[in-house]
């Protein structure tokens, strides 16, 4: 586990740095915050707060918010350029506007549910597993319920780092629409 932790750092860190975004170093210790909160959420008698969508939605709007702010104040017309493509049909632009501003504005809520649902999902997997083995703790049964709830915990714990990477790098990919970088 730790070797694919220091590859999920490394990737996060050179995407960083290769688009030399400087306002982007605040993804490393969100990567990390949400490995933490994804990771504390598998210790028993817990729930990921990552799972809650009072954790996940003002973390996702506030830094999506930061990059369309900050964007607009950097080059407002290139902002607004952005949601009309270069070589469209004038008849075709309404459209393309609404499209693309609909795109844009539901990004902060996919962000948001996506982290949320997945570990929410994957908590909930595991505890059906747990209570199924906590009824058949005295049976012969238990074995067969037991390993593949070890190995399932495992498989969490790596979605939990996975998850943190997506979250980043779809932050870092919305980011790349900045006017400014």
């Amino acid at each position: 586990m730790p070797a694919s932790l220091s590859s999920l750092m490394t990737n996060q860190s050179n995407q960083t740095a290769a688009m030399s975004m400087k306002g982007l170093s605040v993804l490393q210790p969100l990567f990390f915050l949400i490995i933490l909160l994804n990771l504390m959420g598998l210790m028993p008698y817990t729930f990921a707060q990552s799972s809650h969508l009072m954790m996940t939605a003002p973390l996702a709007f506030s830094l999506w918010a930061s990059l369309i702010l900050s964007s607009m104040l950097m080059n407002p017309r290139q902002f607004l350029a952005h949601f009309l493509p270069s070589g469209a049909p004038l008849w075709l632009n309404p459209s393309l506007l609404l499209i693309e501003m609909m795109s844009t504005l539901l990004r902060p809520i996919t962000l948001a549910f996506r982290l949320a649902a997945n570990m929410t999902t994957g908590h909930i997997i595991m505890s059906l597993m747990a209570l199924a083995l906590s009824a058949n703790l005295t049976s012969l049964c238990t074995p067969m319920i037991l390993i593949p709830q070890i190995f399932y915990s495992m498989f969490e714990a790596a979605i939990c780092l996975i998850q943190a990477y997506i979250f980043c790098l779809l932050l870092t990919l919305y980011a790349e629409d900045h006017s400014s970088l």
